[in-house]
């Protein structure tokens, strides 16, 4: 067994936290939504483990963080519910 270990990779293009982070069916991890300070972000992100690089990829119509984010079998992502200051009850395909 080879033994796992830390080191860096890419930086993210936002700063962000209350994101979610999901494996996709190709390999890549998308990354969607959050806070950045003040800020809610609809923003999402790609990372290409191959490479080591983030991306951006195409935003979110809502703002949203605290959400949840499910791959589904189709390899498409269902990101759910969150929150912008009240509770959201939206949903979004990716």
């Amino acid at each position: 067994m080879i033994p796992l270990e830390w080191r860096n990779t890419g930086n993210m293009i936002h700063r962000r936290y209350y994101h979610t982070a999901s494996v996709l069916t190709n390999g890549k991890m998308l990354v969607t939504g959050g806070r950045n300070g003040s800020s809610s972000l609809n923003s999402a992100e790609l990372y290409d483990p191959l490479t080591g690089t983030w991306t951006t990829t195409g935003s979110m119509n809502d703002r949203r963080y605290v959400h949840t984010a499910s791959v589904l079998t189709n390899g498409y992502v269902l990101v759910t519910d969150g929150y912008i200051g009240s509770t959201l009850n939206s949903c979004e395909l990716y």
